[in-house]
């Protein structure tokens, strides 16, 4: 019996990895590392492979898509405005909102206000607080957890971290009802 480890073999570079998945779905596009080395640029397709290729980026990209439109409007119809809400790398990043819009959408989400806040008083809730309240209130809710920033120099916006299609699902149904 050998005991000495045998080195895993290193992942494909990102471009390698691009260029065999375009080529798997049939599409003629040059990938090539940059110059500086930290991009991988895509030589001009033609218009038949660029509308293919949008075609598999939405449908592999569908539900998350779905979710996000839809998480939005609810949103909208709340009034909370979350201008950063998009699709990346198959996640819905939330992005910043403002923290009048982040309380709002914490008592959507039946957060309770933290003990030390004073009942009755007719003041706005700091961005702390509100963080807190997101944290407490999203797993409850959704199942899932949500990162929750203050910005630093900015301590009227907070940034919301992303979560999977299946918690925003989760978010919008709880909006809904």
């Amino acid at each position: 019996m050998n005991d000495t480890a045998t080195p895993a073999p290193a992942p494909p570079s990102p471009s390698s990895e691009l260029r065999a998945a375009l080529s798997e779905a049939g599409l003629r596009a040059g990938v090539a590392d940059t110059e500086a080395g930290n991009l991988v640029r895509i030589t001009p397709l033609d218009p038949v492979d660029a509308r293919q290729l949008a075609r598999l980026i939405r449908t592999g990209t569908k539900r998350a898509l779905k979710a996000a439109r839809t998480l939005r409007e609810i949103c909208a119809g709340y009034r909370i405005d979350l201008p950063g809400l998009r699709v990346r790398q198959g996640r819905i990043t939330l992005g910043p909102i403002q923290v009048d819009d982040a309380a709002r959408l914490a008592r959507l989400l039946n957060a309770v206000p933290p003990a030390t806040a004073h009942p009755g008083a007719d003041t706005a809730p700091d961005a702390d607080t509100v963080r807190a309240m997101l944290i407490q209130a999203f797993p409850q809710s959704t199942g899932g957890a949500l990162s929750v920033s203050v910005r630093e120099h900015t301590p009227d916006l907070l940034d919301l971290g992303s979560i999977d299609a299946r918690t925003a699902r989760r978010l919008i149904r709880t909006l809904q009802f």
